[in-house]
């Protein structure tokens, strides 16, 4: 899937909203609309090698298994998770969360993610199901949850946990 990006700008502090970003385990809070069942997949949830296992509520997805960790962190700039999905996890996924300051007390955050098919007919099954406009459309809504979250304490989900506890 070629890569998908969305922007929220979020009245806080750059470093108050890295150090939420930073945290995976705050990641179901916002995004459990559209990936669920969140496992951490480490006790230590926050910076480098934290990651999360989670299914892809996607329609007409049988494999939808996911992960990511954390393979770059760097405070309090850019966050960037590298993961696996699909049939027998064989398809690469990337996500990256720039952070950027509008003001004194205002930052843009810019989330973009793609994936990388194995095979033809992963490719395929991406077009048919058009998953390109649903994903858009949970990252989307997940940077709007987001902001409400940072901003008025509301709209908040359950944190992950191990073994989903």
């Amino acid at each position: 899937m070629d890569p998908i990006t969305a922007k929220v700008t979020i009245d806080r502090p750059r470093e108050e909203v890295f150090d939420y970003l930073a945290d995976i385990a705050n990641h179901q809070e916002f995004s459990d609309h559209y990936l669920k069942q969140w496992r951490l997949t480490r006790v230590d949830s926050y910076g480098r090698g934290a990651g999360a296992r989670f299914k892809i509520d996607a329609p007409l997805d049988r494999y939808g298994w996911g992960d990511m960790t954390f393979i770059e962190v760097e405070r309090p700039y850019r966050i960037v998770a590298a993961g696996r999905a699909g049939k027998f996890n064989r398809n690469k996924t990337w996500t990256e969360w720039r952070l950027e300051p509008e003001g004194p007390s205002t930052t843009r955050v810019e989330v973009t993610t793609e994936s990388e098919p194995a095979l033809p007919t992963d490719k395929l099954m991406e077009a048919l199901t058009r998953r390109r406009g649903w994903f858009r459309r949970g990252l989307n809504r997940s940077l709007r949850r987001l902001q409400s979250i940072l901003e008025e304490d509301h709209d908040r989900g359950a944190r992950a946990t191990v073994g989903g506890l």
